[in-house]
């Protein structure tokens, strides 16, 4: 069943504006997000190629006892403006989505120099495909230079390859067993320590073009055969062709397994239906799954039409920051910090602290401490509100999802600042 209108964005979007004209038909809205493309999928920004650029030149200055800056202003800049599109966006659903799929395919600060091709991940590996095909996107996950270098692909050798058998330097099998346990199959498709050390081994040679190509043109991800180990390992109980292709084969066998589609039909509707989903609305999105070949589109629609009651999700620091931002209408200029926000809240923006990303549950987020953190958050952003009435935010941000209870609390309230962070610390704006 449908969505009315605002609970439709705020269970798939970041809440409305205060004065933001709600469409009537929501499943129209929502699908019309998805259909449209995406405004900043491969737009303008520091290339992967750039960014290595500077990632080289900053390991030079740091060993001629010089400040590297380059790639630090390349993240602010990339930072500054994912925290004003979230603020800004008039897609909320699509960008939803792109933040789920880059938190499934999570690569974080916690090893730094990811940060100078942070950006371009999201722009050319997650947005292009948010509504094509699950295989696309992890292939273009795969191949780029952020993923490879986070999960050490880029220094992973054969053994019995050319440069493995040299430089006596072998396998790394972290992308080979986080792209298994995490992004796709997971340990439900029964595979074993063996699959891991062979799909290690058909994954070697997937790197990153050194300083010396990239100079000359080359683009971010290379294959090189000199890395790769020959032969055609078994991975659970097929073989693919050697070379890049058989990497290439592999990634769509795993993208299209039967458990893949079952682990992210449950993720999917853990995120956005319940903590606990109802078991149909799991199996309604995996049949989706299953019948289109992994066509995100088909199965962004199927999400809205999943059975699930309104605010049943706690929202994460990043929903809430970005839904409080929005809720008080103000230009950027007079915006409390989103980012600052959001890792005092305890989700710093690109920086989970495992492969596995932010946790997506209640019980990760709810404890009194964090609760409690929110509600001086929300004091602080309630002193910049200006002259908005706090009774009209909560009734545009919520509608019939206002409590009396917090209508009443709200309206009276000692003093505009109270009433608005009595409305952001109430229970149903925490929700989504």
């Amino acid at each position: 069943m449908t969505p009315a209108p605002i609970e439709a964005a705020i269970r798939f979007g970041y809440g409305p504006k205060p004065g933001e004209s709600l469409p009537a038909d929501a499943a129209l809205w929502l699908r019309g997000q998805v259909e449209r493309p995406d405004p900043l999928a491969n737009g303008p920004g520091t290339t992967a190629v750039e960014g290595l650029e500077a990632l080289h030149a900053d390991i030079l200055d740091r060993k001629r006892g010089l400040k590297p800056e380059r790639v630090r202003r390349i993240y602010l800049a990339e930072a500054r403006a994912v925290g004003d599109h979230l603020v800004d966006t008039a897609m909320p659903f699509r960008e939803r989505l792109v933040w789920f799929w880059f938190n499934h395919f999570t690569v974080s600060l916690k090893r730094p120099f990811v940060a100078a091709v942070l950006g371009d991940y999201v722009r050319t590996a997650i947005r292009p495909h948010v509504t094509g095909r699950f295989e696309d996107m992890v292939l273009a996950v795969m191949r780029h230079p952020a993923m490879l270098m986070y999960l050490d692909n880029a220094r992973s050798f054969g053994p019995d390859s050319i440069v493995g058998r040299r430089r006596h330097i072998g396998l790394n099998e972290n992308l080979a067993r986080e792209c298994m346990e995490l992004h796709t199959v997971t340990q439900a498709a029964g595979y074993t320590q063996a699959d891991v050390t062979n799909f290690a081994r058909i994954l070697t040679g997937w790197s990153i073009s050194p300083p010396l190509l990239l100079a000359r043109g080359a683009p971010a991800f290379r294959f090189f055969a000199a890395a790769h180990e020959p032969g055609t390992p078994p991975l659970m109980g097929r073989r693919f062709p050697p070379g890049e292709a058989g990497g290439v084969a592999a990634l769509r066998f795993l993208a299209n397994h039967p458990s893949t589609y079952h682990s992210l039909a449950a993720k999917l509707a853990t995120h956005f239906v319940a903590d606990a989903p109802p078991p149909e609305a799991v199996a309604r999105i995996e049949h989706v799954l299953a019948t289109t070949r992994g066509d995100l589109k088909a199965v962004s629609l199927a999400l809205v039409e999943a059975p699930g009651a309104p605010l049943a999700k706690l929202r994460t620091p990043m929903d809430y920051v970005v839904a409080t931002t929005r809720a008080l209408a103000l230009p950027p200029g007079r915006r409390f910090p989103v980012l600052p926000a959001m890792a005092g809240l305890g989700e710093p923006l690109f920086a989970a602290p495992q492969p596995d990303g932010w946790p997506d549950t209640a019980a990760h987020w709810a404890a009194g401490e964090a609760m409690l953190r929110r509600v001086d958050w929300a004091y602080d952003v309630a002193a910049r509100a200006g002259t908005h009435d706090p009774v009209a935010v909560a009734d545009a941000v919520l509608g019939p999802l206002l409590s009396p209870a917090t209508r009443n609390a709200v309206s009276r309230a000692g003093s505009r600042r109270e009433a608005l962070t009595l409305l952001f610390a109430s229970p149903e704006f925490m929700r989504r």
